[in-house]
Order: C-alpha cells, then sequence, then structure tokens
C-alpha cells in the first residue's frame, strides 16, 4: 500500500492563502469565526434534498507522494443546474462591508468541491459562500460556477506549497510514536494510588469516555494523567492533548512532568499559551499593522516562523515563543495559537477550551475527536465557567463616551444607552437592585444600535480605545441576552450615581458540556470534589461518565488537626478575633517551623495581621502578607522565602494564588490555619442562585454557598502534606467543622475521631 499523508481540508486552505496583516479593528478576517449555532440555523432552511455536514475525501499524487484531502462540508445543496457546495462562516462584521469571500473560505469550499467532482465525475460545481452577522443574524451569500478541471488545478497547486509542511509534521509523527514505545514511567516507582488513577485515564481515553476522578493532595496528578494520555498516543488512539488549568503554577508543573520525560527520551512537542496582553512585544495591546511591526505583515511570515520553531524545538514556553517571534517579526500571540493546532500538546487556561470570546474555535471535526483533554484543578472550573457565560455593562461608561469627542452617530447611540440604563435603574426603586428574568426588549434594541453604530466606526478605521472596549463589551452582552433561559437572569444595580447591568450564568453546565463534546477523552481531575455529585454536575456530567475516588495515600498519624469552637461569621469577627489570632499564635509555635494562615477574604486577613504583628517576634521568624496586586516576581520572593534559613509566618487568602497547585514540602511547611468555612459572601447574585438550584429540587444554600467554600478550605489545607515523609500541624478555626455537614464533607484524615 502506497505511503499516504492526510491533509484537512481546512488546515490546507488556511497555510495556503492566509495572507497580509493582523488587524484587530473587527474588519480583519480574523474577526470571521465558525459559530455552530449560526450554521445550523442556515442549514434548518436547506431543501429536503440538501445534505448538511458532508464527509468528503479524495486522493492526489504530487511529485510521487499520495496526499489524501478530507473533510465535511457544511452543505450540499442539490440543484437541477448543478450541486452547490455551501461553507457558512459567522462573522462580526456588518454585511454590507463584505464584498466578496475571504481567499481562505472561498480555498476551503474549493478543496470540498474538487473532491465532490472527482467523486461524480462532474465537469463543473457551484460554490457559495454563505456568512451570517453573529449579532443581527442576516445572511449574505457569494455563489459562482467552477470547473472541475481549474478546481484540480487549484488544488495540486495548494498541495505543492503545502507539501514541506506535510512532510516535515509526518517526519515529527512517526519519531514521536517510537518514542513514546519505548518510553518508561519516569520516576522510580509509583505512588500509592497513582497507578489506578493512570489506569482509569488510560482506559477512559481508549473507550472514548469522560472521567471525574477526585485524587489526594500531593499523590502526582499531573504525571499520573499526562503519562497514559501520552501513551495513548502512541498507541493511535489519540493524536493530541490538551492540558487545561486555572493557574500560573499548575502549568509549570505540567511543563515540568513533560520535561521529565523528554529527559527519558520522549520525542513530543508542546507549546504553553500565554494571555495576549502579557506576551505581547508592545506598551499597549493594539494589534492593528498602522501601530504594530509584529501585526504588520504577521500572515505573510507565519509559515516560515512555524516550519522553523517546529523543526527544532519540543519544549515550546513562553521564552522560546518570543525568541522565534522576534526572528521572524511575527506576533507572539497569535504564533503560539497556531503552534497549538500543530504540537503534540497544548498547556493553557481554561479560556482556550471554555470560554466562546476566546476559545480555540479550529479545534473541531477529526481533529477534536482525536484529542484528549484533561482538566485540572476542575473544581476550579465551576465558578470561572459561570464567569464566562455572563456579561456586564455600566451606565457610566456610555455616559463617558456621550461626552467624549466621536462622531455623531456614536455620540448618539452612547447616550440612548445611557438613557437606557438610568430607565433600568428606576426599576429597582427604593432598592439598591432589581432582578429580572430576561432581558427587556427595549434595552437589547439600544444595545443593538449602539453596536452597529461602533462595528460602523471601526470598520472606518475608527481606533478608540473606549469605543472598540465598550463594542466587545456590548458584543458580549448581546450573546448572553440571546443565550438566555432559566439558567440565567439580569441584575440591575446601583452603585452611587452609576448602575451596573449584569447578565448572570447561574448553572454553566451545557455550556461546558458542550465545549467537551466530541473530544476522544475528557478527564476532570482534582483533589476536592466536593460533593462529588455537585463539581460533577456543574460540569455537565451525566450517569454514563466514569468515576474515580483515590483514598490518601499519607497516614493519619502525618497530620494533627485541631479544631476550635470560635466563629468567623461576619457578625462576630471583631469580638473572635482576639481568640483566632492566639490560636495562630500557638499553631505556631506548636509547629515549629514555617506556617501559613488561611482567611476567606483579604479584609479579613488584614484585621487579623494588624491585631497579630505587635504579638510576632520579627527577630525569631518574617512576617509575610499576601497582597492583592502581586506581580510574578512578588509571588516567587514570596514562595522562595520558605526554603530560606529564617522561619515564616504568612497570612494570605483561601482562594487565592497560594491556596492551590503550591508544593511546598518537608521542612518547607510545618503548619496550616484555615480561618472560616469559605463561604462566598452573602449577596443578591449567589442568594438569586440559591433560589435556582433550591427550584431544581436541590440544597439551593449549599450549592450557592457551602459547597464553593468548602473546596477553597480543602484546598487550602491540603498544601501541608505533599509526600509519604510530611508531617504538620492543621488548624481548623471555625464552629462549623465540627457539625455533620462539615465533617462529612472534610478528607477521612481531617476529621474529629469518635
Amino acid at each position: 500500500m502506497p505511503d499516504v499523508m492526510r491533509i484537512s481540508a481546512r488546515r490546507l486552505a488556511e497555510y495556503v492563502h492566509r495572507s497580509g496583516s493582523i488587524d484587530a479593528r473587527i474588519g480583519g478576517s480574523t474577526a470571521m469565526i465558525e459559530g455552530t449555532r449560526n450554521h445550523q440555523a442556515v442549514q434548518k432552511k436547506y431543501m429536503e434534498q440538501d445534505q448538511k455536514e458532508v464527509f468528503l475525501d479524495g486522493i492526489i499524487e504530487i511529485d510521487g507522494q499520495t496526499y489524501q484531502l478530507e473533510g465535511r462540508c457544511d452543505g450540499l445543496l442539490v440543484r437541477e443546474e448543478k450541486p452547490v457546495i455551501d461553507e457558512i462562516k459567522s462573522t462580526s462584521r456588518l454585511l454590507h462591508t463584505i464584498t466578496e469571500p475571504s481567499a481562505v473560505h472561498l480555498a476551503q469550499a474549493i478543496v470540498y468541491a474538487w473532491m465532490f467532482t472527482e467523486k461524480e465525475d462532474l465537469e463543473e460545481i457551484g460554490i457559495q459562500v454563505t456568512y451570517v452577522q453573529n449579532v443581527t443574524k442576516e445572511e449574505k451569500r457569494f455563489l459562482q460556477p467552477f470547473s472541475a478541471a481549474f478546481l484540480k488545478e487549484q488544488v495540486e497547486e495548494m498541495v505543492r506549497i503545502y507539501a514541506p509542511f506535510a512532510s516535515l509534521m509526518k517526519s515529527l509523527q512517526e519519531k514521536r510514536n517510537d518514542s513514546i514505545q519505548t518510553l518508561a514511567f519516569p520516576y522510580p516507582h509509583f505512588r500509592e494510588g497513582q497507578r489506578k488513577f493512570a489506569g482509569a485515564v488510560y482506559q477512559t481515553i481508549t473507550e472514548k469516555g469522560k472521567l471525574f476522578a477526585q485524587a489526594p493532595t500531593g499523590i502526582g496528578k499531573t504525571i499520573s494523567t499526562l503519562f497514559p494520555a501520552i501513551k495513548t498516543i502512541g498507541e493511535g488512539k489519540a493524536n493530541q492533548l490538551v492540558y487545561s488549568t486555572a493557574k500560573t503554577i499548575t502549568r509549570a508543573a505540567a511543563e515540568e512532568a513533560l520535561a521529565d520525560m523528554h529527559a527519558k527520551g520522549l520525542q513530543l512537542s508542546a507549546v504553553t499559551l500565554t494571555a495576549k496582553d502579557k506576551i505581547c512585544f508592545k506598551e499597549k495591546t493594539i494589534c492593528q499593522k498602522e501601530y504594530c511591526e509584529f501585526a504588520d505583515g504577521h500572515f505573510d511570515r507565519i509559515n516560515e516562523a512555524v516550519l522553523d520553531m517546529l523543526g527544532n524545538e519540543y519544549m515550546i514556553n513562553r521564552s522560546v515563543v518570543e525568541r522565534y517571534a522576534l526572528k521572524h517579526r511575527v506576533c507572539p500571540f497569535e504564533f503560539s495559537m497556531d503552534l497549538s493546532y500543530l504540537t503534540d500538546a497544548m498547556i493553557g487556561d481554561y479560556n482556550y477550551v471554555f470560554d466562546p470570546r476566546v476559545a480555540r474555535k479550529r479545534m473541531m471535526g477529526e481533529q477534536k475527536r482525536t484529542t484528549v483533554l484533561l482538566v485540572d484543578e476542575a473544581h476550579n472550573l465551576v465558578d470561572r465557567a459561570r464567569e464566562m457565560y455572563s456579561a456586564s455593562l455600566q451606565k457610566s461608561a456610555f455616559l463617558a463616551l456621550s461626552k467624549m469627542d466621536v462622531s455623531p452617530a456614536i455620540k448618539s447611540a452612547a447616550n440612548k444607552a445611557n438613557k437606557a440604563c438610568l430607565e433600568l435603574k428606576t426599576i429597582c426603586g427604593e432598592q439598591s437592585f432589581h432582578i429580572l428574568d430576561e432581558a427587556p426588549p427595549e434595552w437589547t434594541q439600544v444595545l443593538q444600535a449602539f453596536y452597529e453604530a461602533a462595528e460602523e466606526r471601526i470598520q472606518e478605521g475608527d481606533t478608540e480605545k473606549e469605543i472598540i472596549d465598550l463594542y466587545f463589551a456590548a458584543q458580549r452582552m448581546l450573546h448572553v441576552i440571546e443565550m438566555m433561559d432559566e439558567r440565567f437572569y439580569i441584575l440591575i444595580e446601583k452603585k452611587g450615581s452609576d448602575v451596573w447591568i449584569k447578565n448572570v450564568c447561574m448553572d454553566p453546565s451545557l455550556f461546558v458540556k458542550e465545549s467537551t463534546k466530541n473530544y476522544r477523552g475528557t478527564v476532570f481531575f482534582s483533589a476536592t470534589f466536593a460533593p462529588v455529585q455537585y463539581v460533577k454536575g456543574m460540569l455537565g456530567g451525566d450517569q454514563s461518565d466514569f468515576g474515580l475516588s483515590i483514598p490518601s495515600p499519607f497516614k493519619k498519624e502525618q497530620i494533627e488537626v485541631r479544631t476550635y469552637l470560635i466563629s468567623t461569621k461576619y457578625r462576630d469577627r471583631e469580638r473572635t478575633l482576639d481568640s483566632i489570632v492566639a490560636a495562630i499564635k500557638n499553631g505556631f509555635e506548636d509547629a515549629k517551623g514555617n506556617f501559613i494562615a488561611f482567611f476567606p477574604s483579604y479584609q479579613y486577613m488584614e484585621m487579623a495581621v494588624e491585631r497579630f504583628t505587635p504579638l510576632f517576634d520579627h527577630e525569631e521568624a518574617d512576617l509575610l502578607v499576601q497582597s492583592k496586586m502581586m506581580d510574578e516576581q512578588e509571588r516567587e520572593q514570596f514562595l522562595s522565602s520558605f526554603s530560606g534559613e529564617k522561619r515564616v509566618l504568612a497570612f494570605a487568602v483561601m482562594g487565592g494564588i497560594f491556596s492551590e497547585g503550591v508544593d511546598l514540602p518537608g521542612d518547607q511547611l510545618k503548619g496550616v490555619a484555615v480561618i472560616g468555612a469559605g463561604i462566598p459572601q452573602l449577596n443578591p447574585e449567589r442568594n438569586q442562585m440559591k433560589q435556582f438550584f433550591q427550584s431544581q429540587g436541590l440544597n439551593g444554600y449549599h450549592y450557592a454557598y457551602v459547597y464553593p467554600g468548602i473546596n477553597k478550605v480543602l484546598q487550602a489545607g491540603g498544601r501541608l502534606i505533599r509526600t509519604e515523609e510530611d508531617e504538620g500541624l492543621l488548624l481548623l478555626i471555625d464552629d462549623r467543622f465540627q457539625t455533620s455537614l462539615y465533617q462529612d464533607l472534610l478528607p477521612p484524615e481531617w476529621r474529629i475521631s469518635t
């Protein structure tokens, strides 16, 4: 059988026909993204004989090499005169500004059309590119006929251009698979529970399933998921993996695990994605050729940059991306995004998988079906997903814009939006807030009018930051309004003279489930699924999904737990603060080593620090306090203090950067105090969430307050015991920890002995 290289129609078209500059002024072709809902809306209008999502493939031979082109066309329309290939694209652009189809979109349709003419032995076929406006839902079509001879000529030329890249990718894949075949577990032995966890991950991927795994802190969850996932790639069951997480520290853990496997001979490429504003070379993140020399002509140079990177690097972290981006004068963020579709592994924030605003839209079809998704610290995704599917606007932004020196159309639209906010404010009456089940039609109309006016100005070259920021905020809210059902509500909130309008998502489960759909296998894992049914439900799990709970490998004797009958409720904080400070002081002295006290808020923590400081011996130890806006260097200095000669007592917040994903094994940490049950602050949003879950037959208070809080407690306390040799003292300071509800939610080794 001849050696055949497989090529995706979409990848071929993008590789060959992308050109020019990055232009974030909505009018650029980079703003065009595919939207499943828009596709389905267009396809519903097809005639009975028409087909949708049609898989096509075709064989072509160039210079002695055989290539198999394949992909799914959006529509195959049966017409009397000739069949028509329909390629559907969503766009943020107003349709009257689109005068011809994008070269990339047309090229993709040309590949589909060629495959169909070859299959059916046709001499001519029609190609239609259909654009759907994201907000207005208007449609615009470009239809033209093509001869089979012309299509074949175009496809052959595209393949010739693509051939060197295809050859490199094939060579890299062969080396990768050979290295995986001989790859052994990179550490001397499996920790207790690790082999069982790794086996469950392997089985999940093999059976194309979804796994929710709770594994204790310190077991080595990162390698327990990465190693079996990589083994399935070597066996041809998968072709790529995505490691999705919320914290910089846990991304670093994934990089270290891959580096350890590379040291054992693994040849697998991996790119770590860094947020655009962090990796941008310019002072301001303005993606326009007039401002940024890396955006100017980016697509003319990107293919050479990709070939250079993939031909020379395996571990592609931020510094490596920056080095090659400077060498080839390309945008480092867009460069890393392109690489994320091509490398064997991608490490990045939840956003790139779950957030509809920034998720990698090209991760679909066959590539998604051969990709493994690993979601680290998955308990964090619950609240993050709620934020991703919510939106907010404030009246003051429209008022400020209406007073600026902007076009009359923008000034008028902003002024009307400001007045609409004032009208919503009157609904609140004497109260500070009001809840609505749906968006008032008048508000939606005014918001859409502003969106269209801003779109017009941006298309014409207006780059005022205030206009662009409000444009995207309005677009976001309009999208959320479109999705609204019983899982959403609108909160109108008065804050001084300002008014906030928030579209709040209470239950993101269906959206998370849709995001994970069609992956080869998905693994959600964390040390704290408390309780499992809550986290699993919020992340779109169902009864058919796999579940796993690994007991702690650590002995109860390794940890001394002290519970305190002290109230930390807001109304009692001033009264009980001295008792809490005394407990921390005694715990620090008894632990005889470094110690962290975790508080539920910065305000509460700062109250305790002020009360504690006069009692502290600064000659004996250093007092560290987490601040709200710590940069990476300050975080590293904070953590490095635990490795110094002098003892450390640190004050930090639960749910913050030091309460999750931080490893301080051995003598680096000997004691932890958890102050409070982590209960979120009582507010209208949480109360509305409580009512919603109560209406679903669940315990609303537990879902809105108790469960989100206990996960923060477990993460903070989990910093203490990280290895089989660690020992330490854990203080649980809150009278609720001794109730049956919380005792059932705590790990067995933390519970009161009976």
